[in-house]
């Protein structure tokens, strides 16, 4: 599938998301709902994966890049939180060592109940293949 496709998709989705949020009460952020599509369409088969393969790979391979404007913004109001520089540097850290925790056990849980999936129809299939 072309590239152009596959990033009109991407924005489609965005755009879909942005007006979602735009209509919500609550306020949830337009990225999140967004990546929330993203993951329906996908677990729904509406939306393959060999569809978005070379615009994901590529975002992937340039992430860093996306996080220049970050470090920017941080040098340029250097000034304005250099009074609180310390316990943001420990917030930091601090809440990075959380989310690494937080992906490791959801990953780690997300296997186990893939495997007892597998096991359970492995198991299924057995008993249907005996009687």
């Amino acid at each position: 599938m072309g590239i152009l496709l596959q990033i009109g998709i991407f924005f489609g989705i965005c755009l879909v998301g942005e007006m979602i949020a735009a209509v919500l009460p609550l306020p949830i952020p337009a990225s999140i709902i967004s990546m929330i599509l993203m993951f329906i369409l996908l677990c729904t088969k509406v939306l393959h994966p060999k569809h978005i393969e070379q615009k994901s790979n590529f975002l992937l391979e340039n992430m860093a890049f996306f996080f220049i404007p970050a470090g920017v913004g941080i040098v340029e109001y250097y000034d304005s939180i250099k009074g609180v520089i310390l316990p943001l540097l420990v917030v930091c850290v601090i809440t990075t060592v959380l989310t690494f925790g937080a992906a490791a056990l959801t990953v780690r849980a997300a296997i186990r109940v893939q495997k007892r999936a597998v096991a359970h129809k492995d198991c299924t299939q057995k008993k249907e293949g005996i009687q």
